[in-house]
């Protein structure tokens, strides 16, 4: 994982894999894990290889990233003005070899980049997903300093 930056309220919580002769075990989440803070609902995104999905971010939803096939690129931007990391952008790269999970409290801006033919996340919310409750923005904009090319 290179190029961290701490942003105030986002957990990594490295995982299990347990071996197992007949297929590996994975753990992604328990009840008493930080950031669970409640069930809303489960869903599973692809990413096909250098594309990337950004910009968005939820206004009350937090988001429990885990990429259970492939490599990918997570990338996220504070930018609430109250925040003791207002304005910094981390980046952070998930794969089996380095098995974790990203914890995303709302309000935090975020995209993400497959980096291998097949690419795989699940997201643990906390909520349903509401269309009007998250904000996107388009990947040139001039709000988010960073550059997916370099």
């Amino acid at each position: 994982m290179d190029k961290v930056k701490k942003i105030q309220g986002i957990i990594v919580t490295p995982l299990k894999i347990i071996p197992h002769s007949l297929g590996d075990i994975f753990h992604g989440m328990k009840k008493s894990d930080p950031g669970y803070n409640g069930f809303g609902e489960i869903y599973l995104s692809s990413i096909k290889k250098n594309k990337i999905k950004a910009w968005k971010k939820h206004k009350k939803m937090t988001l429990n990233l885990i990429v259970i096939k492939g490599k990918i690129r997570f990338v996220f931007y504070d930018g609430r003005k109250a925040s003791k990391t207002y304005g910094i952008c981390s980046e952070l790269i998930l794969s089996k070899s380095n098995f974790s999970r990203i914890t995303v409290p709302p309000m935090i801006w975020m995209g993400f980049q497959g980096l291998t033919n097949e690419n795989l996340l699940i997201n643990v919310a906390d909520i349903e997903h509401i269309p009007e409750e998250m904000e996107r923005l388009d990947i040139g904009n001039s709000v988010i300093p960073f550059n997916w090319n370099a």
